[in-house]
């Protein structure tokens, strides 16, 4: 019986060898990392959809934690304003009570005493600051914005009239700020110019109803802009609300793109392991087939 061989078979046997261990790795490789695409030469097209998709995640992030800072920030103001209409409340309280006709001098400057505490308590608050930052000042945020002078009791503002923004989302942004003119010395109400004219008022005794009255206007004024604090509020609730669904959206899309199918993928391991230990075992059997030279000796 003759035997022949092929003298080009050992080269294609050790081809197939090599395209097992490639099969195999990347079986390996999306099992470990549960992506069909691990580098570029994978899916040229899905990769480049995975580029896109990870710079708006980033986007994402980043408006996400504008929105993470802008929220604790505003519910800061919102409680400092809140303050200061308790404040206010109390203010109307007692010049309500220093109107009586029955006070002498000294009971009205006893509560004077007090509504220049409230002046001071209020000036405290118009100071606040939020992670190192004045929220009152427009946008000088590194200076006091007010300065109270403890003789006579009066206010002055030293910040700016400047509004900020911050983007939310592509295309969505929102005013960061009130400068604190307009809350505490507006034209419409004057936090402080009510609170120093409703002092003076109880420390002459004159014209208190009407600086109480001054008072109840300045109390409706901070409400008024505090509507600015709770519309922004829920705007940033509703962008957040977006964002978070958009990155569960993002993330869907990336494995629909590259997410591996780990049946298929363990599925297609052991069919390369199989195959490599099928072509080893057959490249040995043939290379212990006998040759010519073998029948020579």
């Amino acid at each position: 019986m003759s035997i022949r061989i092929n003298p080009n078979l050992l080269p294609d046997l050790l081809a197939a060898v090599q395209q097992n261990d490639v099969n195999q790795n990347v079986a390996t490789q999306e099992l470990a990392s549960g992506r069909a695409v691990n580098q570029l030469s994978d899916n040229p097209a899905a990769a480049a959809a995975i580029v896109a998709n990870h710079h708006q995640s980033s986007q994402d992030d980043q408006f996400l934690q504008n929105i993470t800072t802008l929220q604790s920030k505003f519910q800061v103001a919102d409680s400092t304003l809140s303050n200061v209409v308790t404040v206010l409340t109390r203010a109307i309280s007692l010049g309500t009570e220093g109107a009586n006709g029955t006070l002498n001098q000294s009971e009205r400057q006893a509560i004077a005493s007090e509504v220049q505490g409230l002046i001071s308590q209020t000036a405290s608050l118009a100071n606040t600051t939020y992670q190192g930052t004045y929220l009152f000042g427009g946008t000088a945020v590194t200076a006091q914005p007010f300065t109270l002078n403890t003789s006579t009791f009066a206010v002055t503002y030293n910040g700016n009239n400047n509004t900020a923004s911050v983007q939310l989302s592509t295309g969505n942004s929102i005013g960061a700020n009130l400068p604190g003119s307009q809350l505490f010395q507006n034209a419409s109400g004057s936090v402080f110019g009510a609170l120093q004219a409703l002092n003076t008022a109880l420390t002459s005794g004159n014209n208190i109803p009407a600086a109480v009255t001054q008072v109840q206007n300045a109390l409706s004024q901070i409400n008024t802009q505090r509507v600015f604090y709770g519309n922004a509020l829920n705007q940033i609730n509703l962008s957040e609300t977006f964002l978070n669904q958009d990155k569960v959206n993002l993330s869907s899309q990336e494995n629909a793109l590259i997410g591996v199918d780990p049946a298929k993928a363990a599925s297609d391991l052991i069919q390369a392991q199989v195959a490599k230990q099928s072509t080893l075992s057959a490249t040995g059997r043939i290379l212990n087939l006998p040759t010519l030279l073998d029948f020579i000796k």
